[in-house]
């Protein structure tokens, strides 16, 4: 199997390594030990307060950069024109490099000029500040109005995704127009392991939970995950689900579970679209 998203001249290995919410010295080691074990795509975001000890991380292995997918995001607040340049150059110089693989609008905004903040993201790629630019978190309508009304050149978006959230028209859409789409929050904060379901998967291919859960997103056409490990046992385990074997049987039991069950939603959310299940 191919572990690698290739969309819109978007390489991104589909398993990632998900920052979140590591800080200091410890995101630098998580990422390094990353680095170190085989990871090659590492997500961050400037609200996240890490990007330099992830830029660190990148200073320090010997890993050359152009060899690592590096995902990072602008906050919803400073999405006008100025303010997102400036985002920009920060997390810039704050990785230490001259470009990003990957830079995303993190959240939409109800108080925005979405011409003029879209502009402003497509000349990211066209200045090579960002190889390939994306949303997060955008429902469906507003990525449709991204795509098709503004032509906006996007390789990526990047929502929550798991055993218990669907995110069939997304994913529909996604593959009709060659996006990648990224789950975050893939393991839905570690409920994965709890499901008498995934359990017995697992069980079954005496394979961790989380593995299972994992497995069924990487075998999805144009999907990619980025769990959060820190630890090198959690970092190898999820490196691991890549050579899990999942049968019809496994995805029927994992098709029925209920795929309502959205971890995240803050208040500045956008109102999301009903659930295609």
């Amino acid at each position: 199997m191919q572990h690698i998203v290739n969309a819109q001249g978007l390489n991104m290995p589909k398993l990632g390594l998900g920052t979140w919410p590591m800080l200091g010295d410890e995101c630098t080691r998580a990422v390094e030990q990353a680095l170190e074990l085989g990871y090659r795509h590492i997500d961050t975001a400037a609200a996240y307060n890490n990007e330099d000890a992830v830029g660190q991380a990148l200073a320090n292995t010997p890993t050359p950069r152009e060899q690592t997918h590096v995902t990072t995001k602008v906050w919803w607040d400073q999405l006008q024109p100025d303010a997102m340049r400036h985002s920009m150059e920060r997390s810039l110089k704050s990785l230490r490099s001259e470009y990003v693989d990957l830079f995303m609008i993190h959240w939409p905004s109800t108080d925005w000029d979405l011409p003029r903040t879209l502009e402003t993201l497509a000349s990211f790629k066209e200045q090579g500040l960002a190889r390939n630019i994306g949303v997060a978190n955008f429902p469906l309508r507003l990525l449709r109005t991204v795509v098709e009304e503004y032509g906006i050149p996007l390789s990526a978006i990047q929502v929550e995704y798991h055993v218990l959230l669907g995110q069939n028209a997304l994913l529909d859409y996604a593959r009709q127009h060659d996006l990648a789409l990224t789950a975050y929050t893939p393991l839905a904060r570690n409920k994965v392991s709890e499901i008498p379901q995934i359990q017995q998967i697992a069980e079954k291919h005496g394979v961790l939970p989380t593995q299972v859960a994992l497995k069924w997103l990487l075998d999805q056409p144009n999907v990619a995950a980025i769990p959060k490990a820190s630890s090198r046992a959690n970092q190898l385990a999820n490196l691991a689900s890549l050579q899990v074997e999942l049968d019809a049987e496994d995805r029927a039991l994992i098709a029925a579970l209920p795929k309502n069950q959205r971890q995240v939603s803050p208040d500045f959310a956008p109102v999301w679209d009903a659930f295609d299940r």
